[in-house]
């Protein structure tokens, strides 16, 4: 496929889901996509990056990508309405990069997590809290079943409430449903290797210390990226992060 006509595949895809407009949503935002790795690096980050900005289009918001942890100034940060971790790993800022993000949320900002996210900044425990959890271990890459046990959010709204799809299947540290509102769930029994049981959380959102966070523990493949329900997914929880869907 190439990269023309995969681009007009997703955005065209992507407002069909939303029957071509999107009520409510602001004409001009921004979001600043960040996929540093000091750790385990995804090869799907650039197709992540690509359907980011897919959305973009669909969406009508502006996308700016960099892995340089610079970018984590007060009057930068302030250009964007979102910044998503897309697939980060280890420790990527710096202490004053992380007072200028945690100053951001505080501001109203909104954060956007995207599979090893989770897997980012164990010593940073206030990030921790805004992702939800973090990280633990995984299974093999294989097909599993997921379920949306919240219809009414954006980030399922629009794709099917059980889809059969392949990823990196997750557990965490703990289940973060007591601090969070859980969207979707992966079913253990259709895979193997989970360890979190029956009530395991793939996908969430919350409020946050003045702020919106979304995550979601799918995206490890770079075919995630060109599946429509993924990237339906995707597309709702960042506009529901940028208050555009609320």
């Amino acid at each position: 496929m190439s990269d023309m006509w995969r681009s007009t595949f997703v955005v065209a895809l992507i407002s069909l889901a939303c029957g071509g407009t999107v009520q409510g949503v602001p004409e001009k935002y921004s979001v600043l996509v960040f996929s540093r790795t000091a750790g385990f690096r995804h090869e799907s980050i650039p197709a992540g990056i690509a359907a980011i900005k897919d959305i973009g289009i669909a969406r009508s918001f502006s996308v700016e990508a960099t892995e340089d942890p610079a970018a984590f100034t007060e009057t930068n940060l302030a250009r964007f309405t979102v910044v998503v971790f897309l697939c980060t790993s280890g420790d990527v800022l710096n202490d004053a990069q992380q007072a200028v993000f945690e100053t951001y949320i505080h501001r109203g900002g909104a954060f956007v997590g995207v599979h090893s996210a989770a897997d980012t900044e164990y010593d940073w425990a206030w990030y921790g809290r805004l992702v939800g959890t973090y990280f633990s271990t995984h299974a093999a890459v294989q097909q599993a079943t997921v379920r949306a046990v919240d219809r009414g959010h954006p980030s399922t709204n629009a794709i099917p409430a059980t889809i059969v799809r392949t990823d990196e299947w997750y557990d965490f540290q703990d289940n973060p449903k007591a601090r969070v509102s859980v969207v979707m769930v992966v079913d253990e029994a259709t895979y193997s290797g989970g360890g979190m049981g029956a009530d395991h959380p793939i996908s969430w959102y919350h409020t946050y210390e003045g702020g919106r966070a979304w995550y979601t523990a799918m995206g490890h493949t770079t075919e995630s990226y060109a599946e429509a329900a993924f990237v339906e997914h995707l597309a709702g929880g960042l506009v529901w992060a940028a208050g555009a869907i609320r």
